[in-house]
């Protein structure tokens, strides 16, 4: 069975963890050569996302730019716990990405990195990559 399950330690309230290597590892390990790989985040305050690798600034300001959206305080957030801003912003990036593999390798584009978004940390968290052939 090709599914794999990654264990995170979130050192950061809010941090994008680039995972790509850990899903092409996970590829490789499952010697499919034709398919489609889903990513998949279990959590209600993080999530997956594909973007810019190239240049680490690019997670700084999507953290900036989601913060600006859903500011970490608000008064007029009513959920007990706290963290609507990382339900609001998780929402927002979502809960998996899928990819496809062709001649056992990812399909990204030139600048594409695969990334764990955390919200809502520091924390341990979990994601899991389904390889499917076909």
């Amino acid at each position: 069975m090709n599914l794999f399950e990654h264990e995170l330690q979130i050192t950061s309230r809010q941090m994008l963890v680039d995972i790509t290597s850990a899903v092409k590892k996970d590829l490789e390990k499952s010697g499919v050569k034709e398919g489609i790989v889903v990513v998949y985040c279990p959590h209600t305050t993080a999530g997956i996302t594909i973007n810019e690798n190239a240049d680490p600034d690019v997670k700084i300001d999507l953290i900036y730019g989601f913060e600006k959206a859903y500011p970490t305080t608000d008064k007029e957030y009513l959920h007990y716990e706290g963290n609507s801003h990382s339900h609001l912003k998780a929402s927002t990036v979502g809960s998996s990405e899928t990819l496809i593999v062709h001649d056992s390798e990812l399909i990204l584009g030139t600048w594409q990195g695969i990334y764990f978004c955390e919200f809502d940390g520091p924390r341990v968290r979990h994601f899991y990559v389904k390889i499917m052939e076909g």
